[in-house]
């Protein structure tokens, strides 16, 4: 009997049944707000507004100079926010939950929240192209248009949406809030942290906190797409690889012979005497030609068929009777016995 956590688990009844968060009126209000700040911060940044001077503001001020002596330990903290390690340990963790719930849904929700992510950020990102702080050319201006890739921040999306896949995919609604509020210290540490170090515009991590709430909120929209595809991963895998299937038998090779059954040899039941035979009259014997039962042996049994004749071997049976003909030492039924020679002169 196994002992080890692989024969534990595999001894579970059923996995857990997580409930997948629908799309209520209350997450639908939260999705137009969050759509609506987007756009706000977007359409402020296009029009060189006072978000603009407030990004300038923050830069110059140089926070990395005003406190040096924590630039080493949020150098490792932002890592938090960068899209490989953070969604390398986070896909072992629901990989780990998938095996254990019978399910690809975890895994299925990371993949399509992290494409969801590369599409939309990297869509605007490109769309825009703004400077990062280093690389400003003029004091005031938006540096939009201008070959970067700063805008929005991917670092900040990228923390919202990896800790908070977490919550959106937690078993109870207890265990949600805490990771809820977990996903939202990290992530808005991440967006500070950054801003901290002059790699991105104030503006930059309102956009990126914005970006990934708004595929927090809508991936409720993605579930049906998550199911048809989790059920044709497994129907490809039973197609594939079902348990107990075998393989075919290969075919014989046109040039080799086929087999010949081998036919067994059939018992022949030992000749009776004829009924009209009389029976020889001897010492000892009775009138119908039996010892009597004082000097009887024991019989011998008989060796048993080892298989029926073949009905290709049998005589074939007429109306008229069997087609085989008769034997020479053998009187034909329904006739009398030939006579036989008499001994002597």
């Amino acid at each position: 009997m196994r002992t080890d956590i692989f024969a534990r688990l595999d001894r579970e009844p059923e996995p857990p049944k997580i409930e997948t968060p629908r799309m209520s009126r209350h997450r639908i209000a939260l999705f137009g707000g969050t759509l609506a700040f987007y756009l706000a911060i977007v359409i402020a940044v296009l029009m060189s507004s006072w978000l603009v001077a407030l990004d300038w503001k923050v830069m110059l001020f140089r926070p990395y100079q005003q406190w040096p002596e924590i630039h080493a330990a949020l150098d490792y903290y932002v890592v938090l926010g960068q899209r490989g390690p953070t969604a390398v340990m986070v896909a072992c963790w629901l990989g780990w939950r998938s095996w254990r719930q019978h399910t690809l849904r975890p895994l299925l929700t990371l993949g399509a929240s992290l494409l969801l992510l590369n599409l939309t950020v990297g869509a605007v990102k490109i769309g825009l192209g703004r400077l990062g702080p280093h690389y400003a050319t003029r004091i005031g201006s938006a540096e939009l248009f201008a070959g970067g890739d700063i805008f929005p921040s991917g670092h900040t999306a990228n923390a919202v949406v990896t800790w908070g896949i977490l919550a959106y995919l937690a078993a109870t609604p207890r265990a949600r809030r805490y990771l809820s509020a977990m996903s939202a210290i990290v992530s808005l540490g991440v967006g500070l942290t950054t801003v901290y170090l002059g790699t991105h515009w104030l503006s930059d991590v309102l956009l990126g906190w914005a970006a990934g709430l708004l595929i927090l909120l809508g991936l409720p929209w993605v579930e049906p797409l998550i199911t048809r595809a989790e059920n044709w991963i497994f129907a490809a895998r039973a197609r594939l690889g079902a348990p107990g299937s075998r393989p075919a038998a290969p075919a014989p090779a046109a040039d080799t012979p086929a087999p010949v059954p081998a036919v067994q040899p059939t018992a022949q039941p030992a000749a009776q005497p004829s009924a009209e035979e009389p029976a020889a009259q001897g010492p000892g014997r009775g009138p119908a030609g039996r010892p009597p039962a004082a000097s009887a042996r024991p019989r011998a049994h008989p060796a048993p068929a080892t298989a029926h004749a073949v009905r290709s071997e049998r005589s074939p049976v007429t109306p008229a009777g069997s087609r085989r003909p008769p034997h020479a030492d053998r009187a034909p039924r329904g006739g009398t016995a030939p006579a036989r020679p008499v001994a002597g002169g």
